[in-house]
């Protein structure tokens, strides 16, 4: 799954700490959520969704490539 998490932390001027402090989870599990090698649980994309103040629908996006 593609997203937007990354671009919205640095727009924040959050590092990956920064952004796993706020959520409950470890800055490992933003890495890979911002990479894309995890995708979250959908209470944690709807609490990165409240965070930043957008719908998980324009945070996350489903990528073919990786069907």
């Amino acid at each position: 799954m593609k997203n937007h998490v990354r671009e919205l932390r640095e727009k924040h001027g959050w590092s990956q700490g920064d952004l796993a402090d706020q959520l409950g989870v470890s800055r490992q599990t933003v890495n890979a959520i911002e990479t894309g090698k995890y995708d979250p649980s959908l209470p944690l994309a709807f609490k990165i969704g409240r965070l930043f103040g957008h719908r998980i629908e324009t945070l996350f996006e489903f990528d073919e490539e990786k069907r």
